[in-house]
C-alpha cells in the first residue's frame, strides 16, 4: 500500500483514523465500523487499503483508544456490552461531518461497512442514517436478526423498512455465532420490505474470516469478498 493514514479529531473527544487516495479531485467516501476488539493495526491497514482502492476513508475510534488482543475475548465482549446504539449513531454523524468538511471527500457519495460488532452497526446505520449512505456492507454482523440477542440488544429486522441503499451481507458457513436460521430471517425481512441486497455464505469459513490477524482468517473468502465489495461500492458511489 502506498497510502498512509493519520489520526484525526472528529469532535467532542472522538478520534478517527483517516486515509485518502493520492492525487487531486473529490473521491467517494467510506465509513468503517470496527470489530469488538477496537481500532487496531488491522483496521488501520484496512482504512489505508480502502484509500488505495480510491475511497476517502474514515474509521471512528468507537472504543476511545481501547484495544484488545484477539485472544482476549472476555474483555472485548465486556466492552461491547457497554456500547449504546444511539451513541454510536451520533458518533457516526461526527465521522460523516468530518468527511463533509474535507475538500477531497465527496460527502454525497458515502458507503458504510462494518465487521463483527461493526457489521451490526453498518446494518443499523444503513437504516437509521439512510439518507447519508449510498451503499452498505455488513461482514458477519452479530445481533442483526437473532431470536434473542446474547447481549440484550434490540434486533434490527424491524428497521429494514427505513433502508434506502443496497446492502451486501457476508457470512461464513461455519460461524458458531450466526447460524443459517438467522441468515434466513434477515433475507426474509429484506425481501419482504422490497430491499436490494445480496447475502453470501462462504463454505468452510467461520467468524472473522476477513481479518488476516485472526486465526479464523480465510484468504480465499477474504479476497473474493474484498473484490466484490470494492466493485459494489464503486458501482453505487462512482469512481
Amino acid at each position: 500500500m502506498s497510502v498512509r493514514g493519520e489520526w484525526v479529531e472528529l469532535g467532542d473527544g472522538l478520534r478517527g483514523y483517516y486515509a485518502r487516495p493520492e492525487g487531486a479531485g473529490q473521491f467517494p467516501s467510506v465509513v468503517i465500523y470496527i470489530e469488538a476488539f477496537g481500532l487496531n493495526e488491522h483496521f488501520k491497514r484496512l482504512t489505508e487499503r480502502f484509500a488505495d482502492a480510491g475511497f476517502a476513508t474514515i474509521t471512528p475510534d468507537l472504543y476511545d483508544g481501547a484495544v484488545y488482543a484477539y485472544d482476549d475475548l472476555p474483555n472485548a465482549l465486556a466492552h461491547l456490552k457497554r456500547m449504546d446504539d444511539d451513541t454510536v449513531l451520533a458518533r457516526t454523524e461526527k465521522a460523516l461531518d468530518f468527511l463533509a468538511a474535507r475538500e477531497e471527500a465527496d460527502w454525497t457519495s458515502v458507503a458504510v461497512i462494518g465487521f463483527c460488532m461493526g457489521g451490526r452497526y453498518a446494518f443499523l446505520a444503513n437504516a437509521a442514517l439512510a439518507s447519508r449512505f449510498k451503499a452498505a456492507a455488513a461482514f458477519y454482523g452479530g445481533g442483526i436478526g437473532p431470536v434473542e440477542d446474547a447481549f440484550g440488544r434490540k434486533t434490527l429486522l424491524e428497521r429494514v423498512g427505513d433502508m434506502q441503499a443496497p446492502i451486501q451481507l457476508w457470512y461464513g458457513a461455519e460461524d458458531p455465532f450466526i447460524r443459517p436460521d438467522e441468515h434466513g430471517r434477515i433475507a426474509e425481512a429484506l425481501s419482504r420490505a422490497g430491499k436490494q441486497y445480496t447475502l453470501s455464505v462462504f463454505p468452510g469459513a467461520t467468524h472473522g474470516f476477513f481479518c488476516e490477524d485472526r486465526e479464523s482468517y480465510d484468504k480465499d473468502a477474504a479476497r473474493k469478498s474484498w473484490r466484490a465489495t470494492t466493485a459494489f461500492f464503486h458501482e453505487y458511489l462512482g469512481s
